[in-house]
């Protein structure tokens, strides 16, 4: 079977870097297992994936999933294994179920409550516009009229 060497795989951490070199089947393979790396979070840095992390769990989990590929094992398969070994949280999309729904909706939520807000405001605002205060024509002189004779 051909062999394909890929090129380097630099890991970022601090003023430390690595180079891996690995070997896959095909660049089927290659391009599944870049996808994965940059789709899994790293557990402990949170906000990194595993290709970014040096991180002892994501070495971990790098060479996890380079093992899963040469197995031959699907995406989702991969995917699949390490939110059970990991948790929701080592994918970056997380699924839609009951604990979830706010993540997915709080946008739209705050959205809409903005909408709400702004229509009562500009509702209020056009009620009280300086004819409506004002009243009639003859209240308004009264008023110019009471306000001049208060002056020394």
């Amino acid at each position: 079977m051909k062999r394909y060497v890929i090129g380097l795989l630099w890991l970022m951490c601090n003023t430390v870097s690595a180079e891996e070199v690995l070997a896959f089947a095909n660049d089927a393979q290659r391009e599944l297992y870049y996808q994965l790396a940059a789709e899994l979070r790293c557990p402990q840095c949170q906000n990194q994936n595993i290709a970014d992390s040096n991180a002892i769990v994501a070495v971990d989990m790098r060479q996890k999933t380079y093992q899963l590929v040469q197995q031959g094992q699907s995406r989702q398969q991969i995917l699949q294994y390490m939110i059970n070994r990991y948790g929701d949280f080592v994918h970056y999309q997380p699924p839609l179920n009951r604990v979830t729904i706010w993540l997915w909706l709080a946008p739209l939520l705050l959205l809409l409550g903005l909408l709400a807000v702004g229509l009562y405001r500009r509702r209020n605002e056009a009620a009280q516009t300086p004819d409506n205060l004002a009243g009639t024509p003859d209240e308004l002189e009264q008023l110019i009229e009471k306000y001049r004779s208060k002056k020394p």
